[in-house]
């Protein structure tokens, strides 16, 4: 059994970790969160020790380390901006840390991280859990199977509905969130990334509040892309059936499934990173480098190669701000 501490709790993704601890046979000994609605814990770990400020809750972890029961490993759910400092902290209470994507905003905190990670003898790990799915293995395995000249079409849509609250939060901030692409697409990158290689060219054709499209081709695949949380982009057929989420993998034009699979892949995660396979905050540097770069490019416009979709008419921000 590890003893784990976790770092915003009160979070949309918390509930998942929580679930991976107690499913994987650990004790979650404290939690922090600034704000306190956090009694999702009584389902998992009621008996653990909650704080909503860092020093009680670091006060609290170093008294832990003094009588024998030191954190061994910190689960970091907060805001994409704070992940770094969150790391470190984890870092430096001496224990391993497992963080929610994205692991950070730019590559090159991923360089700083990995000096912590030498000066403390401590590992961090992130949360790639599509490379779990067994579609995706299977995919992946297709390709790798595949003639060495052959060269995927893929168009991914993906629509997850947001309302006004996402505006005023942080995850509308793009220097707090790193924007649509980071926020909503980083965990696809990797996907993609993981299935047909390396990036060979990345063209952004239109990128606002709520959507990004663009054109990536990798070693194995051309891939046209388009992101976005406005319900209003949403197929017709998934507006009748009341649904708020569309997502679409076309590979050679055949609709790739994997709709369903996704309930236990953080439990699997854990799993993998208790036992010593989990994935290293070095494996998520190709898809941080995307979201870097997506977020810093100047949009083409709809020349090229674009996704259809991207012909979705441009709205106006609901709190009138520019990106």
């Amino acid at each position: 059994m590890s003893n784990f501490a976790i770092i915003g709790v009160g979070g949309y993704v918390a509930p998942r970790h929580l679930k991976a601890i107690k499913e994987t046979g650990n004790s979650l000994l404290s939690a922090y969160d600034k704000n306190d609605s956090v009694g999702i814990i009584d389902s998992y770990f009621p008996d653990a020790a909650f704080f909503t400020e860092q020093e009680l809750f670091d006060r609290h972890n170093s008294l832990l380390k003094g009588r024998g029961e030191p954190i061994d490993y910190v689960t970091i759910c907060t805001p994409n901006y704070l992940h770094d400092a969150h790391t470190r902290y984890g870092l430096r209470l001496g224990a391993d840390v497992i963080c929610e994507k994205p692991i950070v905003l730019n590559p090159w905190n991923i360089d700083g991280l990995e000096r912590v990670e030498q000066e403390t003898g401590h590992r961090v790990f992130t949360i790639l859990q599509l490379r779990l799915h067994p579609s995706v293995i299977e995919l992946r395995n297709k390709v790798m199977n595949a003639p060495a000249d052959k060269v995927f079409n893929v168009d991914l849509s993906y629509i997850t509905s947001r309302g006004n609250w996402y505006y005023a939060s942080w995850k509308g901030d793009v220097h707090k969130s790193g924007g649509v692409a980071t926020n909503i697409g980083v965990h696809f990158y990797d996907m993609l990334c993981w299935i047909f290689g390396d990036v060979t060219k990345n063209i952004v054709h239109v990128s606002s509040h709520d959507r990004v499209a663009g054109y990536l081709e990798l070693q194995k695949a051309r891939v046209r892309y388009f992101l976005s949380i406005n319900s209003d982009h949403l197929p017709e057929e998934a507006r009748l059936a009341g649904k708020r989420t569309y997502r679409s993998i076309c590979v050679d034009g055949e609709e790739f499934e994997f709709s369903n699979g996704f309930t236990e892949l953080h439990t699997r995660s854990y799993e993998n990173i208790l036992s010593g396979k989990g994935f290293h905050i070095s494996e998520a540097r190709k898809c941080i480098q995307i979201v870097h770069d997506i977020r810093n490019m100047q949009p083409v416009g709809l020349k090229g190669d674009y996704h259809p979709l991207a012909r979705q008419p441009l709205t106006p921000h609901p709190f009138g701000w520019k990106i």
